[in-house]
């Protein structure tokens, strides 16, 4: 499992080049690494989110349907659906089987409404009124599926929230988008907080080279509206 972790590890941050092929999803070591670490770290990063968002943003919780694109294990969208007062239905989307399986298995897990399906975010159709969610998704696509997918959301009125990591090399992009969705009344975070790492998940930590005490992230939130 440590030895999984580490190259999944170096897939994410020294080879990014084999991010959108989904190898970094090859081989039942490293999926397993994803889903016990990842999976965690990034369901307590997007309710965190959600949590603070949901208390200063009219209408964040409005939402029936949530579209979390490029699933993963689920856990954007379950941390949406649990932060929020009315759990919406969730669609989770992954271009991996494998993802796509246990998304499904995440939404079961937590009682919430949901679906998914194998799909390529670059002709991803968002029904009409749902939110979408995007958790540390956007930084494995191609800059030009990366580009159409934000535009689309802009253009057909849909709320939109966005979750990376907090370092800069992985998000070269961020800036542009940024502006983007600040020209429209959205928000652009940076987070922090303190992490209460359960004994396992901290050995998993110090595992892939981490020594975390506090929990970072950045968000980018689009409402919702009309045009």
């Amino acid at each position: 499992m440590t030895r999984a972790l580490r190259a999944l590890s170096s897939a994410y941050v020294q080879r990014r080049g084999t991010l959108e092929s989904g190898a970094a999803l090859g081989g039942r070591g490293k999926r397993a690494a994803f889903a016990l670490f990842y999976g965690p770290l990034h369901f307590t990063a997007v309710h965190h989110i959600v949590t603070h968002l949901r208390d200063r943003e009219p209408d964040f919780g409005d939402a029936t349907t949530v579209v979390d694109a490029g699933c993963g294990t689920g856990v954007a969208g379950a941390a949406w659906a649990m932060a929020v007062t009315r759990p919406p239905a969730l669609l989770g989307i992954d271009v991996h089987p494998w993802a796509a399986d246990e998304a499904a298995w995440t939404y079961r897990y937590f009682g919430l409404a949901g679906r998914t399906m194998r799909g390529d975010l670059g002709r991803l159709r968002v029904p009409a009124g749902a939110a979408i969610v995007a958790g540390y998704a956007l930084n494995e696509l191609a800059p030009d599926t990366r580009r159409s997918l934000i535009h689309r959301a802009i253009e057909r009125g849909h709320a939109m929230l966005v979750v990376e990591p907090i370092a800069r090399g992985i998000t070269p992009w961020w800036d542009e988008a940024a502006q983007l969705i600040l020209a429209r009344g959205g928000r652009a975070d940076d987070w922090k907080a303190p992490l209460a790492m359960p004994e396992r998940w901290r050995l998993l930590d110090r595992a892939a080279g981490f020594r975390r005490t506090h929990l970072t992230a950045r968000s980018l939130w689009l409402p919702a509206s009309s045009s």
